[in-house]
């Protein structure tokens, strides 16, 4: 449960490599998320490419912090086939929150930069990935060595909690 606790989003990062081992438990936790009927969506860009990350630090407002990191994974979705396409957001949902509690419980730092559902930061992600029209990009996901540890946040209210 601490990685859940001490969980919190990491924009600058250490200029030091995330190991593949690491990488791969990442992905493997994206994996083990639940999706509606099982249908598990996914498939990921995993970008060290240090100009395909510059430019993909510039496909959206938002995401500018992906520039310093040394990988960044971009969960993606497919919509053809799927049982329940109206789930996909929820299953990527999923998805990605389980790889930041892993990346966290790695001594990793990242963040959910949101592509999905803006089409204007889909278009320009999928673009600069070359993905063609098989797989949208639902999100960036910056990793890397964090450049200060962050405190951990109780961000518990008592007063949202209703018993009926």
């Amino acid at each position: 449960m601490d990685a859940i606790f001490d969980r919190s989003s990491i924009r600058r990062f250490d200029d030091r490599e995330v190991e593949e081992e690491k990488i791969d438990k990442i992905l493997r936790a994206g994996m083990a998320a639940p999706s509606g009927g099982n249908q598990q969506p996914w498939e990921f860009m995993v970008v060290r490419d240090k100009e395909t990350i510059m430019r993909l630090s510039q496909s959206s407002p938002y995401a500018g912090s992906a520039a310093n990191a040394t990988v960044v994974i971009v969960p993606c979705f497919r919509s053809q086939g799927l049982i329940y396409p109206e789930l996909i957001e929820m299953d990527m949902s999923a998805c990605v929150e389980n790889m930041l509690v892993e990346i966290t419980a790695l001594g990793l730092g990242g963040v959910w930069l949101s592509i999905a559902p803006y089409k204007d930061r889909m278009r320009n992600a999928d673009e600069i990935l070359g993905i063609g029209d098989r797989l949208k990009s639902f999100a960036l996901i910056p990793v890397g060595y964090p450049s200060k540890n962050m405190a951990r946040k109780d961000r518990y209210e008592e007063e949202r909690i209703h018993y009926i």
